[in-house]
């Protein structure tokens, strides 16, 4: 299994101890899709904050392509970040005064073995685009931009936090298929937070967050193409 998630706990403390994750268990295929689904407060974020090596869990432990995350040191976990993780979040955080080019480039330079360039702009429609700055796109555009400067250092986990949430129900249907195509055509494994389960339809991995406990989880044997994906 390519990502295990095994008997997960997490408390925040401050006066009084928050816990936030109960005794999480999940799973996901190498070359899959997968789904975290739940409201506000059900500990979504964190558990993808553990998984992506920016937080520490309590107790548990979390395995991604062999390596036992909650295992390394903070020299190890910034090195599995960078070389092993991509992150896509709701807000694009782009470089304001860098073009699109620049932006993704930023990120190709330090790392080990990355895509072409070139070949990951053409992948995301923004090939004719590459000299532009954030601010001469659409939201879209920017989330496009966001994606590529993740997919572009190749990473093993591509990890989304609400990477919809701030876009319209069109550009967010474009959004999705592109991560269906990045999925497909580099076997990127994805790991997706939403409180939209409409979104579930094109997992093959399904998991529900209510109170830090997983309430529901399943599996997807047909799945739903992003551009049918309805809410």
């Amino acid at each position: 299994m390519f990502l295990t998630v095994s008997n997960l706990t997490k408390s925040y403390y401050g006066g009084i101890t928050t816990p936030v994750l109960d005794g999480i268990n999940m799973e996901l295929e190498q070359g899959s899709i997968g789904v975290i689904l739940g409201p506000s407060g059900s500990g979504k974020s964190t558990l993808m904050n553990i998984i992506g090596g920016v937080d520490r869990a309590d107790g548990g432990e979390v395995l991604v392509d062999g390596i036992n995350v909650t295992a390394l040191t903070d020299d190890q976990l910034t090195e599995y970040r960078r070389e092993r993780i991509g992150f896509i979040f709701q807000f694009y955080n782009l470089i304001p005064n860098l073009t699109v080019a620049e932006n993704i480039e930023v990120v190709s330079n330090i790392s080990k073995a990355p895509l072409p360039v070139d070949d990951v702009l053409s992948a995301v429609g923004l090939a004719d685009k590459k000299r532009r700055f954030p601010r001469e796109l659409s939201g879209g555009e920017q989330q496009r931009v966001s994606i590529a400067r993740a997919i572009v250092k190749n990473p093993a986990l591509l990890l989304c936090d609400e990477p919809t949430g701030a876009l319209d129900y069109v550009t967010s249907r474009d959004v999705l298929a592109l991560l269906q195509k990045v999925n497909t055509e580099y076997g990127t494994s994805i790991l997706m937070i939403t409180h939209n389960s409409a979104i579930a339809g094109m997992a093959q991995a399904v998991y529900k967050l209510r109170d830090g406990k997983v309430a529901e989880a399943y599996r997807n044997s047909q799945l739903v193409p992003a551009e049918r994906i309805e809410w």
